[in-house]
């Protein structure tokens, strides 16, 4: 009897053990399966992501451009009325020189009449004595 029954438990654990290697092998085909679909997922998901970070990154990159261009246009445009207000200076300061010319030429002209006036007094005092 010890034999037998020892023959039982052995050949009852080996069953046991048997359908644990199935259960086991069985359970890890279903999570490969599982994983695979996963990886699949994965890759399907990562790959959406690198699209909308490309797409975003497009978008951000036509933001600078135009910003850039912005700004050009913007230097552009000041640079011109910076050249613009300098000719207006010079003309200005060519009209305050015009001035001081006009001013300067009446002073010569009034010497010039007040020298005229003495040399004709002085003619006169000559051709008189």
């Amino acid at each position: 009897m010890g034999l037998g029954s020892r023959n039982q438990i052995l050949l009852g654990l080996a069953l046991v053990m048997i359908l644990g290697i199935a259960v086991y092998l069985r359970l890890w085909t279903i999570d490969y399966t599982v994983s695979a679909d996963d990886t699949e997922l994965l890759r399907r998901q990562f790959d959406l992501a690198n699209k909308e970070a490309m797409d975003e990154s497009a978008e951000w990159r036509l933001k600078y451009d135009v910003e850039t261009e912005r700004a050009n246009k913007c230097l552009s445009e000041l640079n011109m009325i910076k050249e613009s207000s300098k000719k207006d200076e010079d003309a200005a300061s060519m009209n305050k020189k015009l001035a001081m010319l006009q001013k300067e030429n009446l002073g010569l002209l009034e010497q010039v009449e007040a020298l005229r006036q003495e040399l004709e007094s002085e003619k006169l005092k000559c051709s008189l004595q």
